[in-house]
């Protein structure tokens, strides 16, 4: 199923340019996720299947390196 997310990744105690976001784009795009960056999130298209475990990768590798909070909204329905 394709899908549409929102995205947004952020550090906790470090300043922005210290976290890995880079990375986790990086790993989005290895799991053939279109990424379009905006200056406070991500838009991910892709399948799911696909999304989901990029998410899942790029995520605990953040989390390997600093705390973070991962803010997700999914739809299947976009764009309209």
């Amino acid at each position: 199923m394709e899908l549409e997310m929102d995205v947004s990744l952020y550090p906790l105690g470090q300043p922005p340019e210290v976290h890995p976001v880079h990375n986790f784009i990086e790993i989005l795009e290895q799991h053939d996720c279109k990424v379009e960056q905006t200056s406070t999130c991500q838009i991910i298209t892709g399948e799911s299947e696909n999304v989901f475990d990029a998410l899942r990768i790029g995520y605990e590798a953040a989390a390997q390196k600093s705390g973070c909070v991962l803010v997700i909204k999914v739809c299947n329905v976009c764009p309209l």
